[in-house]
């Protein structure tokens, strides 16, 4: 007696099975499982959609407003940074200003008492002037190079994640260096 019900239901799937078989279409584009299938593609569209506006979007929204405060914080460091080097060259400026004055204020008085006393006055003054111009070119070089490191290597970072953020591409830090090196030596050109 339990052998009769497994025998009807494999009887029932056989001529299912020889159904389809002499229907000749492929079971997805049976119009009688349109329902089914239309059914369980709401459910998972809705799931893919919940799972999409809950977790994995607004952590691609966080992530792309860090990288663009990032850029703002290293553009804003760099601004400083060319201001703080223009700031060194005006010093510079004003410094070798008195001290040009000085020498002249020197030159004029000493001229009146001595022709001797003014070559040798002169002559101090001068190498004084030479190893301040010396010290102050290499302090605006040192702060000019300085600035142009940081603004290669902001400009490098930004590139890379703006490319990234643009395009989707993944560039290496290299990569975007070399790019960034070529576009100065360009503008210097």
């Amino acid at each position: 007696m339990t052998h009769a019900p497994h025998s009807e239901v494999a009887q029932h799937v056989a001529d299912s099975a020889t159904d389809h078989a002499d229907s000749g279409v492929f079971p997805p584009f049976d119009p009688t499982y349109f329902a089914s299938q239309l059914f369980w593609l709401a459910i998972f569209f809705v799931i893919l959609y919940v799972a999409l506006d809950r977790f994995i979007l607004p952590k691609i929204k966080t992530t792309i407003e860090d990288r663009r405060d990032r850029i703002a914080d290293d553009l804003d460091a760099a601004a400083q940074a060319k201001a703080d080097a223009e700031a060194a060259g005006e010093a510079y400026e004003k410094s070798l200003a008195e001290a040009r004055a000085k020498a002249h204020g020197i030159a004029a008085d000493t001229r009146k008492a001595l022709d001797a006393e003014i070559a040798k006055e002169t002559a101090g003054v001068e190498a004084e002037l030479a190893t301040k111009q010396e010290h102050a070119e290499a302090a605006i070089r040192k702060a000019k190079d300085k600035a142009f490191a940081e603004v290669r290597g902001i400009a490098t970072t930004a590139t890379s994640a703006a490319v990234a953020a643009l395009a989707g591409v993944e560039i290496s830090e290299a990569d975007a260096g070399k790019t960034v090196d070529g576009l100065l030596k360009a503008k210097e050109a």
